[in-house]
């Protein structure tokens, strides 16, 4: 559960560091300082460049 690499949601390519990624998700209600890539993790949706690009019908 902790230390888990982010993949992307369509095709589940492993996200490194640097990588171009897009990121669905809600506008945080809150306010507050939060560890960013723990609070991306956890709320939000990755995709690569390429399914970004090119979606999958």
């Amino acid at each position: 559960m902790f230390n888990r690499t982010p993949k992307c949601s369509e095709c589940g390519i492993e996200i490194k560091g640097d990588d171009v990624v897009f990121l669905k998700m809600r506008y945080p209600k809150r306010k507050g300082m939060v560890e960013i890539k723990a609070y991306l993790n956890n709320e939000g949706t990755f995709l690569c460049e390429n399914c970004f690009q090119y979606p999958s019908k």
